[in-house]
């Protein structure tokens, strides 16, 4: 059991394998490096909207690494609002650092892959892609045989070693319980808070745009480094902001194809980049 909590915690100060997990520090700090990992706008906004899904809402999110502070608001408000003990982490936020020595906090939940490793390797289809693209978890078909969390490049997901808690110690500085606890014996992760997107779209909200209907973590960040709607709609938040950004990245999409649907946007001049000119 020590071991476990153990594992949560290193995952917690990103220490979970960084070289493999996250080649973002290298990527950054050099214009040779960033060029492979570079997506267009134009890539970004029809990403879903050519894919096999179809016609209808895509939903993605950007972060913003120029505004994120590392205050774990996003982090807090997650396990607020899944009802979640400290050891049970949906979205990770580490400390990376620049080839420049620079540190900078990358915010990490699900990606919501369009080829999601996790859904081809659940042997009961606990695990499936809507077609809204969300990556979703059937938690009365996981076996708990973990292969899904094995496969997960980006190590969004944990395993339900205890009983469900009462209440979250994160509850109510950072909201309330709104969705049902799992079971013990289940493999957890994000849910983009599918519970108010479905919710908002049956009471006429729109997802990004109105409160209750967006994610807990882009409603709860202070600084506004989140974004989220729909990709195929160019007038949504998600889509805006990838559009006036100058540079918009995926980890490791040109590495694995996995078609994440978490857009960054990477440090730029306040991070002092020594390729920055200007």
């Amino acid at each position: 059991m020590k071991e476990k909590d153990e594992n949560q915690t290193k995952a917690e100060k990103g220490n979970t394998s960084r070289r493999d997990l996250i080649k973002l520090g290298g990527a950054l700090a050099g214009a040779a490096a960033l060029t492979q990992t570079i997506i267009t706008v134009t890539q970004a906004s029809q990403h879903r909207a050519e894919g096999e899904t179809g016609s209808g809402p895509q939903w993605g999110m950007s972060i913003d690494i120029n505004k994120c502070i590392g205050c774990k608001y996003c982090t807090y408000s997650c396990q607020a609002v899944n009802n979640l003990a400290d050891n049970m982490v949906y979205c990770v936020v580490t400390t990376e650092t620049l080839q420049n020595g620079k540190e900078f906090f990358l915010s990490r939940p699900c990606m919501h892959c369009g080829e999601a490793p996790c859904v081809h390797v659940c042997p009961v289809k606990a695990t499936y892609k809507r077609q809204d693209g969300i990556v979703m978890m059937d938690y009365t078909r996981c076996i708990g045989c973990r292969y899904c969390q094995v496969a997960c490049p980006y190590d969004a997901r944990v395993f339900n070693w205890k009983a469900p808690i009462k209440t979250s110690p994160k509850s109510p500085n950072f909201g309330y319980a709104e969705v049902s606890n799992r079971p013990r014996g289940v493999v957890e992760k994000c849910t983009f808070c599918v519970h108010r997107i479905d919710g908002g779209l049956a009471r006429g909200l729109v997802p990004g745009v109105d409160t209750n209907a967006t994610p807990a973590c882009v409603v709860a960040c202070p600084t506004g480094a989140r974004a989220f709607g729909d990709l195929t709609n160019p007038d949504s938040p998600v889509s805006k902001v990838l559009a006036e950004a100058k540079i918009v990245m995926r980890l490791r999409e040109e590495e694995l194809s996995t078609e994440p649907s978490v857009y960054y946007i990477p440090p730029e001049a306040n991070i002092n980049n020594p390729f920055q000119k200007g």
